[in-house]
């Protein structure tokens, strides 16, 4: 048996209309359909010793002939007929079976340094190099794909145990010939292959409770692979961590474990979505759903790091691109939880105030999340709804969510009128925009007359100047009374431009009143301007006449 070479035994099939048949003088009364191929075999040879023959045995109808399909067996038709009987052969079924020979033949033969050499050299080939017989049932693969994919390896090491695996996975990162990225998803595998499903864990009262040997098993083997994540980030997802994270608290794994997971997954936090963040909470003490703790401990190491790296961000920077990310993420994930109706004030507040203020540019999915918990919590007490909404802040609400909170029963009635007053105020502060939009045109109005008077001295002097060219020696002294009427016709040269200047501004008040819908405000502010405006005019003009 040791020094057996399998695949050397001579073929005892043949083929007759479809249909594989062993060469017997025994008529089959087996068959046995694998896609397109069927075989017609023994029941006397098979059923005694295979375990999965007599099951599906047990489920067909009683005949002469039994019928079995086995469509999805691994390898296909090829690898049934190499191992047609030996399907389940335990010692269970018979002693001395064929399952326990072949497995004394792999730890003498197969399993020798010689083949975990050969192994770790084809994990380093490139796909294309590789011979591959298309098990492949890795979730999302087409099997009617024929390339091999990159990780192919993966799958075929998973099934080992944690020590033979850890030292694979040491050897394979020695040669530094595979990205980060393949030993991340090698890990990924097999904590697939052996560790509980992290979103079905439940609380240890109310499943039945593991035994300390598998306990202690998994978290072996979860403090072995994550001690073997690569250190180059993206090595393996963020969600990959999270999970992680979670089925080390289910389990109890050391304090040095869950740190590093925590650790880990805030460098990657970016990166993460809500449905990442969705966990059961495993203490048997908590009515609640949802594990908030976990977010809030991954948070905090997150604001501890980002805090040191960016102590002063600029508005359009990483690390303000950064932390705007996280708040909105955070966000999102309170509006998830917060329909959960055990969920208390204060796990909500854990997450919810632990963000600085610079992380939410507006607070409108803050507010969709506290209504959410609102109208999920009818009972709460005004105490504890005037806390929810401790970290809203009414003046980063845009104009629709300050329109429904205004309306929204369901809030305190201290938060509504903060609603209000800031709504009155920027209301106020608009109308002061207004009124220094007016003051602007006024003093632009000022100008006009300005420009119009020096072009009427200009015309002035210009006639002047033709007058006296006209009339050299010709011209006679000036009477007293011609004196008088140039003064006059000066004084009132000088007097048209403050008559447009009045003009003009009047037209410019009456437009802006229009345009402010006739605020008495702007009406009052205008006459004002207009009254001052007309005592000076007033006054000048004596003086000038003077």
């Amino acid at each position: 048996m040791k020094f057996m070479k399998l695949g050397t035994r001579p073929d005892t099939f043949y083929t007759e209309e479809a249909t594989r048949s062993v060469i017997s003088d025994v008529p089959g009364d087996l068959v046995i359909r694998i896609n397109n191929i069927s075989y017609l075999l023994h029941q006397f040879s098979l059923l005694p010793k295979c375990g999965l023959l007599q099951r599906l045995r047990s489920d067909s109808e009683d005949s002469n002939t039994v019928t079995i399909e086995l469509h999805d067996i691994p390898g296909g038709e090829d690898a049934f007929e190499m191992c047609a009987k030996f399907l389940r052969m335990t010692e269970a079924v018979e002693k001395g079976n064929f399952v326990l020979k072949l497995e004394a033949f792999f730890n003498s033969c197969i399993l020798e340094e010689d083949a975990w050499i050969q192994l770790l050299k084809k994990s380093s080939h490139t796909p294309a190099q590789v011979t591959w017989s298309y098990t492949y049932t890795r979730k999302g693969f087409n099997k009617q794909q024929q390339s091999v994919p990159k990780d192919w390896w993966t799958e075929d090491i998973s099934d080992l145990d944690i020590d033979l695996f850890r030292c694979i996975i040491i050897a394979i990162k020695s040669t530094y010939m595979l990205p980060p990225q393949l030993i991340g998803e090698a890990l990924h595998v097999y904590a697939c292959r052996w560790l509980p499903d992290a979103t079905k864990i439940t609380p240890p009262e109310s499943s039945v409770s593991q035994t300390d040997d598998v306990a202690e098993n998994h978290r072996k083997i979860i403090e072995i692979i994550v001690n073997m994540i690569p250190a180059d980030k993206g090595s393996v997802s963020v969600g990959f961590l999270l999970r992680l994270l979670s089925i080390a608290n289910h389990l109890g794994a050391s304090t040095v474990t869950k740190t590093e997971l925590i650790r880990r997954s805030s460098l990657q936090l970016e990166e993460a979505t809500v449905s990442d963040l969705l966990f059961p909470t495993h203490s048997s003490s908590n009515k609640h759903y949802y594990d908030i703790d976990l977010v809030a401990a991954v948070l905090d190491s997150f604001l501890l790091l980002w805090r040191r790296t960016s102590p002063a961000p600029t508005e359009n920077s990483q690390s303000m691109r950064s932390i705007r990310k996280i708040g909105k993420l955070i966000d999102s994930y309170l509006q998830v939880v917060a329909r959960d109706i055990n969920l208390p004030v204060s796990k909500v507040l854990s997450v919810a105030e632990a963000l600085p203020d610079i992380a939410r540019k507006n607070h409108d999915d803050l507010y969709k999340g506290i209504n959410i918990y609102l109208k999920e919590h009818p009972e709460m007490s005004k105490s504890d709804k005037k806390r929810l909404c401790r970290p809203l802040d009414c003046q980063k609400l845009s104009p629709e969510v300050r329109t429904h909170a205004v309306k929204n029963e369901r809030l305190p009635l201290r938060t509504v009128v903060q609603v209000l007053f800031f709504e009155q105020e920027k209301g106020s502060r608009a109308n002061d925009q207004r009124m220094s939009a007016q003051e602007q045109l006024l003093s632009r109005g000022k100008q006009i007359p300005l420009v119009r008077d020096e072009l009427s001295k200009l015309q002035l002097e210009r006639h002047e100047q033709t007058s006296r060219l006209e009339g050299i020696g010709k011209a006679p002294a000036p009477s007293e009374s011609s004196s008088r009427d140039h003064q006059k016709i000066k004084r009132t040269d000088k007097k048209m431009p403050l008559e447009s200047e009045k003009k003009v501004a009047r037209e410019e008040i009456e437009e802006e009143e229009t345009k402010d819908g006739g605020s008495s405000r702007s009406k009052i502010n205008a006459r004002k301007i207009m009254k001052n405006r007309s005592g000076s005019d007033h006054s000048r003009d004596k003086s000038r006449d003077r």
